[in-house]
């Protein structure tokens, strides 16, 4: 697999799912985007970039 679902992100991060959702969906959190379709947000976040960001902090 090679990419977070938004519910591990927030656990790896000590945040809640509502911060990753908001921080991708205004392109602050760089691993990952966020893509809205008709009515329904998609989420993808690449661990190896979440790995690296993480690394940098």
């Amino acid at each position: 697999m090679n990419k977070l679902t938004v519910a591990q992100t927030a656990r790896l991060m000590n945040k809640s799912e509502q911060f990753i959702r908001v921080g991708l969906q205004r392109g602050i959190l760089p691993f990952g985007y966020a893509v809205k379709t008709s009515t329904k947000w998609n989420y993808y976040i690449s661990i190896s970039k979440f790995t690296n960001q993480q690394v940098l902090m």
